[in-house]
């Protein structure tokens, strides 16, 4: 078993260090913060409570899987003997630079030094960095302990070898890790995911339909067939031939701005941030922000709880 460390322990860094620690790594989560750490380990504790209420690991596992979590504020110390260090701290190109730089310097050759950014370029993060060799880019979603996509993403110097341990790694703590094979930023997902909002934002705009409209069209329509059918197989599926007709028509009529939406601007300068707020391209009650998380979460547990149970039964 591979010894994990992970630098940062805030949302995103402790549901990795629960990944990893649950399939019997031992992981060290690093934070400056004594209580974000303190916090992190509460986080994680009411996690896999919530996963074994809903069927997915057992009570009896808890306390075994946070035993194989130390805790420090030190970072040499954190990183001390491990295989594998995990950067999750904010997304600042600055700090993460020199923090792989550091890090570059203290550990071994031998040990890969991946970064959860969503976005950025992981060339330009290793840019400050002797062995960008070693460096790679690993993308978990939110909540990562549920959600089971990674993309593994090399910067213009990262060997190839690096890839594939860390894919292998990946696949064996459950993920669903992806090969991306070219460094640009927003890799695969966000651009999709992006381009998608894109248009959504820009039909509300120009009063095509309503935010409540543009979710509905999305939850009741197409995205009930993605898990099951995505776009490049959708398009196979009716033709690539129906496919270009349709682009040769539609195309030059979907948003294709470069740069933010400007109603996109005025909600956040009028302080109308979503759920922060209570306000944004809609109202949001309390009521309504707990039911949204709840939501989210109990459909995000049926589908590892079925995912879990199929695996068994093939096995």
């Amino acid at each position: 078993m591979e010894k994990i460390a992970v630098i940062g322990a805030g949302l995103m860094g402790h549901g990795i260090a629960q990944i990893f620690a649950g399939s019997g790594h031992a992981v060290t989560l690093v934070d400056l913060d004594q209580t974000v750490l303190d916090h992190a380990l509460d986080g994680i504790r009411q996690n896999l409570s919530l996963m074994a209420d809903n069927g997915i690991g057992s009570r009896d596992d808890i306390d075994v899987i946070l035993d194989r979590i130390a805790t420090t504020t030190r970072m040499a110390e954190g990183v001390a003997g491990a295989d594998f260090v995990m950067e999750a701290v904010v997304e600042k190109l600055e700090l993460k630079q020199t923090l792989f730089s550091k890090l570059d310097a203290v550990c071994p050759s031998s040990t890969i030094l991946a970064s959860n950014t969503s976005v950025m370029s992981i060339t330009e993060i290793a840019a400050k960095s002797k062995g960008q060799d070693r460096i790679v880019g690993t993308h978990f979603w939110n909540p990562p302990y549920l959600i089971p996509l990674v993309e593994v993403v090399p910067g213009d110097n990262t060997d190839l070898e690096t890839v594939e341990t860390t894919w292998q790694l990946l696949n064996r703590v459950g993920k669903h890790p992806v090969k991306v094979k070219r460094d640009v930023p927003g890799f695969v997902a966000n651009r999709l995911q992006h381009a998608l909002w894109r248009e959504a934002i820009s039909i509300v705009e120009n009063g095509i339909a309503d935010a409540a409209t543009v979710d509905e069209c999305v939850k009741f329509g197409f995205g009930l067939r993605l898990p099951v059918l995505g776009p490049m197989e959708n398009a196979d599926l009716v033709g690539t031939d129906l496919t270009l007709a349709i682009h040769d028509y539609i195309l030059r009529h979907i948003e294709s701005a470069p740069a933010p939406s400007p109603l996109l601007k005025q909600l956040v300068a009028a302080g109308d941030l979503g759920f922060k707020s209570g306000r944004g391209f809609q109202a949001w009650s309390e009521d309504q922000v707990a039911a949204s998380h709840r939501n989210l979460q109990t459909h995000l547990m049926t589908i590892v709880k079925q995912t879990t149970a199929s695996e068994k039964e093939q096995a």
